[in-house]
């Protein structure tokens, strides 16, 4: 068997280390915590990592010097570094936008006045540099709220529900920002119905009920959207995973509106509730799971190493409950965790200083690194059983070309000695605490 080992580790400074064997590998010993692959039994399929293009970070990017600019790009997106395959970006603004804005003048319901032209001068840029080391990149398209004249409160802000007398012209508008997106030759995989509908938040937000993402699907989004491209996924729920079984039981329960609708999205805040997305794969084996949004909350965290490990852990716990595609949240803010029109400040993998231009790169874009640079597209997660103790984390894969790949995390203060079987051979090893490895087996 051949081993190739890539560490990152926070004491030794290692960063996407490639390790001599002589260097982590102990002699296998079964007396200690075990990992045993095993690639016959293979579960879901995977379609890829990626982060979002929101105003924001397209903002901070193109502020940038082109130096700076050329290495976030292909620090994202090329093979040498995470690969990113997929995105994520928002019909009109959200919160991670410099204001709020449409694209349709006051009471436009015929949608006459359409124009994005706002996002030709930083979002639809910033996604072009990334096409060119991406051509297959899988693009989704969230709304976080409609026009505020569509809405019960006549606000963009603070909840407030879509009125029914809008419902169709809503569901003409993502097909028409579509539309607007292919013609400047952005192609969109998917949208989703909602981005968190059950937040009211002091940015742009919309709240429906279960019942009411149901209905909207059923009867206006899905056969709007489906009769424009039958092709085009649509993505439920799109929020955080405490309620995931509950919101996808009643939108999928439906026949005709299950017709519409390819997958559950889910964001990682409030819970860490991995199991929740086994739920609903069983429930609903012919559905898909896509994590959608995660990043450290409370402004930038430079140089922490947690929001790395926290990263990982939510990483790893949701591909081994079924999740087949991961997209993080913005792929770079500056110094402050902005710019958020209504203060909402978070880290990113990649910050940017605003008088420096210079760029600190974050234990999160690392332990990304782990899993996106080797787990490929196309790639089929293998059972993995193991008696590691709390604090350790693993997850396995086979891509295409028939290697294994296998992940493991110790995010405690100690050492761990381990072992991994794969077909009858066996490797002892050395995880040093708050460290994450990548072992390519073939």
């Amino acid at each position: 068997m051949n081993i190739q080992i890539v560490r990152t580790a926070k004491e030794t400074g290692e960063r996407w280390q490639t390790l001599s064997k002589d260097a982590i590998q102990k002699p296998f010993d079964t007396t200690v915590p075990m990992i045993v692959v095993n690639p016959d039994k293979k579960y879901q399929t995977h379609i890829g990592f990626g982060g979002a293009f929101t105003e924001s970070a397209a903002y901070t990017f193109h502020n940038l010097p082109k130096d700076k600019r050329d290495f976030i790009t292909k620090a994202y997106f090329s093979e040498a570094g995470l690969g990113y395959n997929m995105g994520r970006t928002h019909i009109h603004s959200c919160d991670f936008s410099l204001e709020n804005y449409t694209y349709v003048a006051e009471g436009d319901s015929e949608l006459k006045t359409f124009d994005i032209s706002r996002e030709e001068k930083w979002v639809i840029p910033m996604i072009k540099e990334a096409q060119q080391y991406q051509k297959e990149m899988l693009l989704l398209a969230s709304p976080w709220s409609p026009p505020a004249w569509m809405k019960s409160n006549n606000n963009m802000n603070f909840g407030g529900k879509l009125l029914d007398a809008f419902k169709q012209p809503w569901a003409n508008y993502y097909v028409k920002y579509v539309q607007e997106m292919k013609k400047r030759n952005i192609d969109f995989w998917a949208i989703s119905v909602q981005n968190e509908p059950a937040a009211t938040q002091t940015w742009d937000s919309c709240i429906y009920t279960a019942e009411e993402e149901r209905d909207f699907v059923r009867d206006y989004l899905g056969p709007t959207v489906h009769a424009y491209d039958k092709d085009l996924k649509i993505l439920g729920w799109d929020h955080n995973r405490d309620i995931i079984v509950e919101r996808a039981s009643t939108m999928l329960s439906d026949p005709k509106a299950s017709e519409h609708i390819w997958g559950i999205a889910n964001h990682w805040y409030v819970s860490e509730a991995f199991e929740n997305m086994s739920v609903v794969h069983e429930l609903f084996p012919d559905k898909h799971l896509v994590f959608t949004e995660g990043c450290i909350e409370g402004g930038p965290k430079p140089l922490a190493w947690h929001t790395g490990e926290r990263y990982g852990r939510n990483i790893f716990g949701d591909l081994n409950n079924w999740v087949e595609g991961w997209i993080e949240w913005n792929l770079i803010l500056n110094e402050q965790g902005g710019p958020n029109h209504v203060g909402n400040f978070c880290d990113a993998p990649i910050l940017a200083d605003r008088k420096t231009n210079e760029l600190t790169v974050n234990s999160s874009y690392y332990y990304i690194g782990h899993f996106s640079k080797f787990i490929k597209r196309g790639a089929k997660r293998v059972h993995v059983t193991h008696n590691l103790p709390q604090g350790i984390f693993t997850t396995a894969y086979q891509n295409p070309d028939g290697k294994i790949i296998a992940v493991i995390q110790n995010q405690n203060d100690a050492s761990s000695r381990i072992s991994l079987s794969l077909e009858g051979h066996g490797i002892g090893l050395d995880m040093i605490g708050h460290s994450i490895v990548s072992l390519i087996l073939s």
